[in-house]
């Protein structure tokens, strides 16, 4: 009777083992994929970004220096 107590004890505890084995590695999977389509996502919205414009300013006349425009990302700079 000892030694069929001690097979089913062992069996579960083996058993329960694999059954927390399986969940670890599950969730370890989810959040590895999880944390892969946020760097995918990143990454492709930070090629879409879009690209500052740099604004110029046409003179008709040749004498004249012409101002330098250009955007920071704060606001438009004219360099008169």
């Amino acid at each position: 009777m000892q030694s069929i107590r001690s097979l089913l004890l062992t069996t579960a505890g083996i058993a329960l083992a694999l059954m927390v084995l399986l969940l670890t590695a599950s969730l370890g999977l989810a959040l590895a994929g999880i944390a892969s389509v946020i760097v995918i996502g990143s990454a492709i919205s930070a090629r879409l970004a879009p690209k500052p414009v740099h604004a110029t300013v046409k003179r008709h006349s040749a004498r004249s220096r012409e101002p330098r425009v250009w955007n920071d990302g704060h606001g438009t700079i004219i360099d008169l």
